[in-house]
């Protein structure tokens, strides 16, 4: 197994060769790939040959894997693995078509923190030889360390709660989306929830910032008149583009990220014609802090 670095500012993003995702990862190969992930946030591994269930197993070896709560576009008889899709047919996308929904951080809005995703890419569009859907990323480390002291200290001990429902809503205003409001029943499985806006990475013991527009709604030790221009301030301060780095995707690739420290967008660059499918699997941080479980 060799990690290859990609040479992005900040040491974002990794490929890693020499692996068969397909089978059972050694102890060596699980914490090169776990130490990978702290030290570079987004890693990739090409040319791999997976079904659903060997994404599954793969995806499970680095904590519990969830179901989302969107109840939407999951593999037949495997609900832990999504798809992702622009693919229609009889009216209807066979998968989530969620490309483009701004950035975020998967499960801030959960009790859990999310470790990783795991993404498998089936069928990747191209427009005159350049990949497009691709997955922008940005360094939580790097935010954090960007920040300034006095605000460091202003800010240390704070909590921001995370709520599922205004990401739903900010799609749902999306042109073309045929979301339902969210259920009572969906509501109930994803309460709103506070995490600390820094802590403590588990893999590379360095503090994160922990905040995403996507989920984060209140920063809850501030008025909400300061809560809002703080969080505006934190928003544009973390999507400067020197904390970043863009994975171009290749049919075969499998891509990981750590959701503690980074946050991600999908570029929706494609149209309906040119075809993106991707299968992926949400892992819980529940290995390192098995205490929100």
């Amino acid at each position: 197994m060799k990690v290859i670095e990609s040479g992005a500012a900040m040491g974002m993003g990794a490929r890693i060769e020499g692996i068969d995702l397909s089978l059972p990862l050694s102890e060596a190969q699980y914490r090169g790939i776990e130490q990978a992930l702290g030290k570079h946030g987004v890693v990739s591994f090409p040319n791999q040959n997976l079904t659903a269930q060997h994404l599954k197993d793969f995806s499970a070896t680095f904590g519990t894997l969830e179901i989302n709560v969107s109840n939407r576009g999951q593999e037949a008889g495997i609900p832990e693995v999504m798809i992702l899709s622009n693919i229609m047919e009889n009216g209807k996308y066979i998968g989530a078509n969620d490309a483009g929904q701004g950035w975020h951080t998967d499960m801030a809005y959960s009790k859990t923190f999310a470790f990783t995703n795991v993404l498998y890419g089936i069928k990747i569009p191209v427009r005159d030889g350049k990949s497009l859907g691709n997955t922008a990323f940005r360094n939580m480390h790097a935010a954090y360390e960007g920040l300034p002291d006095d605000l460091k200290q202003e800010l240390e001990g704070m909590t921001i709660t995370h709520n599922f429902e205004k990401f739903w809503e900010m799609m749902r205003r999306e042109k073309g989306s045929v979301r339902p409001p969210m259920t009572d029943e969906q509501r109930a499985k994803k309460p709103p929830v506070a995490h600390p806006i820094f802590f403590h990475h588990p893999i590379t013991g360095k503090k994160v910032l922990y905040a995403n527009p996507g989920y984060s709604v209140r920063i809850n030790e501030m008025s909400q008149e300061r809560s809002d221009e703080m969080l505006e301030f934190l928003f544009q301060h973390q999507l400067q583009e020197k904390f970043g780095y863009e994975h171009n995707w290749q049919v075969g690739d499998v891509l990981m990220w750590d959701n503690m420290g980074t946050i991600h967008n999908a570029v929706a660059d494609y149209g309906p014609d040119e075809i993106r499918l991707i299968k992926r699997c949400q892992v819980m941080a529940d290995k390192y802090f098995p205490e929100q479980k």
